[in-house]
């Protein structure tokens, strides 16, 4: 059920998530799947839960048979640590054996923190969804194949490369040879890509640390500054919403008295947005024209900053 609040839906509105839902299967009457997800009147996802030590298979799973007779485009399976999210895109209203999301919180990970994002209330899209759905499983079963390969090279995965650099015939005493030195010449390539990333890091950090003197005017408030939680929040929904445009290593941010601003490159030139949270009953998102002035908006909740998504990201673009 937090998992389901975090995506945006009521667990406690029946018309909106609904518990022991009853998908009734030719002659097999008042079966139930153990949660639905509504919207406008219509299933749209199908969840069912096991207990958290339990094994994830959908052999004899009732997600599985329950999935042709209803109208949801999804099914989701769970124990609450791992979360695989299904569709039928091998055969119209039959549901994939094959997961095309899987989501485990005890190892989270961004990419699949990009690709749950899709299924928050707010901008949930079906056509949406399955544009990548299909790129994501077949992705996901390659990574596992390529590491399975890593860790224990098949003979024609070696033979690939052996033939590449040796002109004679791959004997099995030869094969057996090139096996080792394929395991090994992938970690060191692992090794070096790794360590040449660490450098561009660390060469990033140090330029960063090295900022330009800025005037009077650039110079963030810090005096009786405190950066809030709430603040910081909204910061990260921004920085989600805009990282598929920009390296997120280029969204910052500064505290003042009285707002607290987003920006790009930490440039004061480039202002993304601003919060102003200080007041508990009176908080405000603020936007800025192609004039850099202020557009401010009252929000309630800083989900809704997700509702301007399109204008943050017109925004970001006409500094690229």
């Amino acid at each position: 059920m937090p998992f389901l609040q975090t995506l945006g839906y009521d667990v406690f509105n029946p018309l909106e998530v609904v518990p022991e839902f009853t998908c009734d299967i030719g002659t097999k009457k008042g079966e139930k799947i153990d949660y639905a997800i509504f919207k406008d009147g219509n299933p749209i996802m199908l969840v069912e839960c096991k207990h958290w030590q339990q094994d994830l298979t959908l052999h004899d799973n009732q997600l599985l048979r329950y999935f042709h007779v209803s109208k949801a485009k999804f099914g989701l399976l769970t124990n609450g640590i791992l979360y695989r999210f299904y569709t039928d895109l091998e055969t119209p209203n039959k549901m994939d054996e094959m997961p095309f999301l899987e989501i485990n919180l005890a190892d989270l990970k961004a990419s699949s923190i990009e690709e749950l994002k899709k299924f928050h209330k707010t901008y949930f899209d079906i056509e949406n969804i399955l544009s990548s759905a299909s790129e994501l499983k077949y992705t996901s079963a390659l990574k596992a194949v390529i590491n399975n390969e890593f860790a224990n090279p098949t003979p024609e995965f070696v033979k690939l490369f052996a033939k590449q650099v040796y002109g004679g015939i791959i004997t099995p005493k030869l094969l057996e040879q090139f096996t080792q030195l394929v395991k090994r010449s992938i970690s060191s390539l692992i090794s070096d890509i790794i360590s040449e990333r660490l450098k561009t890091a660390l060469k990033t950090e140090i330029a960063e640390t090295e900022e330009p003197e800025k005037t009077e005017d650039e110079k963030p408030r810090e005096n009786g500054v405190t950066t809030t939680s709430e603040e910081l929040e909204g910061y990260f929904i921004v920085k989600s919403i805009l990282r598929s445009k920009i390296n997120s290593n280029r969204i910052t941010y500064r505290d003042a008295q009285t707002y607290f601003a987003i920006f790009i490159d930490d440039n004061n030139r480039k202002p993304v947005c601003r919060l102003y949270l200080n007041s508990p009953t009176n908080k405000q998102f603020c936007l800025f024209d192609e004039n850099k002035k202020e557009i401010k908006q009252k929000i309630e909740t800083l989900d809704e900053i997700f509702n301007y998504t399109e204008q943050l990201i017109n925004t970001v673009e006409r500094y690229l």
